[in-house]
């Protein structure tokens, strides 16, 4: 399948990575010598199972490279709207293509395997959303210091993934509630508190297990989704603080 990466993100003055940007795009902030997509770009790049790359936010005169086709696409402004158009321009790539991979571009820990992994896992079912997560106990093993923050659920405590799967159909339905979704990414009661009270109530009280959430949140958007339960935390490890960007500079320099 074809992968959509979405680089659009330029920290504005007053943002904690604002001083390693400078104005421009957080994915060309500098991590153990390469711009932090180049990382992703190369997982991408060696993946079996990635066809093309349609990049999102940058433009060729940044001087990246993969191994696989990049198709550079300028960024539209929000997140849904990014998506919306590498959906289409996937389309327009393979018209019968009925999946894509959704990755940030602030992941530069992930590996091709973990793709390649995800890919095959998915593709077991036909499902509308897959939505990577990892457990707490995972992400702590791996970067003890990073500090995510983690919904409780009544089995685990997890944080969400930063590669995902979607149907191409998801670009074009329920797109109102995909905007308020992914505008409280960062903030799993907000999000629950868009699917409905109860929910919010429910996972507040921490009554819902992984999979009845999943089965709660699929039902009110009126979808098929599926969690995938990472046992890597490496496509789940991305960067939003200074201090992660300093633990992930520091892993790669390795």
């Amino acid at each position: 399948m074809n992968a959509i990466v979405t680089a659009g993100g330029i920290p504005e003055p007053g943002d904690k990575l604002y001083e390693y940007s400078q104005g421009k795009s957080k994915a060309l902030i500098d991590v153990a010598g390469k711009p932090m997509v180049q990382w992703v770009l190369d997982a991408l790049g060696d993946a079996k199972e990635v066809d093309q790359i349609i990049l999102i936010g940058l433009e060729e005169k940044d001087n990246l490279t993969c191994k696989k086709p990049i198709h550079y696409i300028p960024n539209q402004g929000r997140m849904l709207s990014n998506i919306v158009v590498g959906v289409n321009k996937s389309l327009e790539l393979n018209k019968d293509g009925e999946y894509v991979m959704i990755v940030s571009s602030d992941i530069p820990t992930v590996k091709s395997h973990m793709v390649d992994w995800l890919v095959k896992e998915c593709m077991q079912t036909k499902d509308d959303l897959y939505y990577g997560v990892c457990p707490r106990e995972v992400m702590e093993k791996r970067f003890p210091n990073s500090n995510r923050t983690y919904t409780k659920l009544k089995d685990m405590q997890i944080c969400g993934a930063d590669v995902n799967i979607i149907h191409v159909s998801m670009a074009t339905d329920h797109l109102d509630t995909w905007e308020e979704l992914i505008g409280n990414r960062k903030s799993p009661l907000r999000q629950a508190a868009v699917i409905g009270l109860d929910t919010l109530f429910q996972l507040f009280t921490r009554q819902f297990t992984l999979q009845g959430l999943v089965e709660r949140a699929s039902q009110r958007i009126g979808i098929k989704g599926r969690a995938i339960i990472w046992s890597h935390a490496e496509p789940c490890m991305d960067v939003d603080k200074p201090h992660q960007l300093e633990l992930l500079r520091a892993d790669l320099s390795k």
